[in-house]
């Protein structure tokens, strides 16, 4: 432990410069500040498929910090290199190459998809090149496999679903049904789920699933319908939180208690026609 924070904080010593937003930070290392070339920086995202509107999301963020900034880090001007990730984990460690070993990126953001993320991580790891992981909540990443030069700047899975058990139980929600896709974001969005609602004392009767990104929740429903849960704790994309909220509220089998609440790990603001029966909670809060 005392030699890993020790390279941690040589890692940190050695940053020529920092930027920061709200939720991010950026380190640039000492080696870039020596050249006289752009600092380096690799971006990669999901660019297509399920995750593409968070992946632009978060180049958005990264480049309005950075304007933020004069444009610059450390004085330096940003040369950028993109690769679209595909959410593809068998893809990961080629594109991940492609980012540090061809365009030689002195920093690699990335990314979204958890499976995906664990290739960057061993490419990050094998290379040190720094790596900032702005969205993927894989727990392995910053436990277990833990680096020196990987920087986590969001969330781990299971912290947002930790918010839920206390804020359940206090309403009065002991008894519930937990709804999820299958993968591993989901499985360990319980995790955080089980641990804080069975320490407030509530007890969860079923956990449910279904193959990411199926939305046929049908089935399920009927199921939760026979089960009389007091709430129904749930962990989906944010991106598809809303859409898949709207069917959950809005599908209940004829004879579900319309007083059944689907609580979701979510900190942003209602915007519009919230769906009935639904509660939020979260482990941060907007400012």
């Amino acid at each position: 432990m005392t030699h890993s924070l020790t390279s941690r904080r040589q890692m940190l010593t050695q940053g020529a410069a920092l930027m920061s937003a709200s939720t991010a930070s950026l380190l640039v290392p000492q080696i870039a500040q020596a050249q006289s070339s752009k600092i380096r920086v690799g971006l990669m995202l999901p660019y297509t498929g399920t995750f593409a509107q968070l992946g632009v999301a978060i180049e958005n963020g990264v480049r309005m910090a950075i304007s933020e900034q004069g444009g610059k880090l450390g004085g330096r001007e940003i040369e950028w290199f993109k690769v679209d990730d595909e959410s593809e984990p068998s893809k990961a460690i080629e594109n991940a190459n492609k980012l540090v070993q061809r365009d030689k990126v002195d920093v690699l953001i990335g990314t979204v998809h958890s499976g995906v993320q664990m290739g960057i991580h061993r490419v990050a790891r094998e290379s040190g090149v720094i790596s900032l992981i702005p969205n993927a909540g894989v727990h392995i990443a910053t436990r277990a496999q833990c680096a020196p030069n990987v920087f986590r700047t969001s969330f781990s899975n299971s912290q947002p679903t930790m918010a839920l058990g206390e804020a359940m139980v206090k309403r009065g929600h002991k008894k519930a049904v937990w709804i999820t896709w299958k993968y591993a974001a989901g499985d360990e969005a319980f995790e955080g789920f089980k641990e804080s609602y069975t320490k407030a004392g509530g007890t969860i009767v079923k956990e449910l699933g279904l193959p990411f990104p199926n939305v046929e929740f049908q089935a399920l429903l009927t199921e939760i319908a026979a089960l009389k849960p007091d709430a129904v704790a749930c962990f989906f994309c944010r991106w598809w939180r809303g859409q898949i909220l709207a069917r959950l509220c809005s599908r209940r089998p004829q004879g579900q208690n319309s007083a059944v609440r689907f609580w979701v790990p979510d900190r942003r603001r209602a915007r519009g026609r919230r769906p009935s029966g639904r509660r939020r909670a979260h482990h941060t809060a907007l400012r």
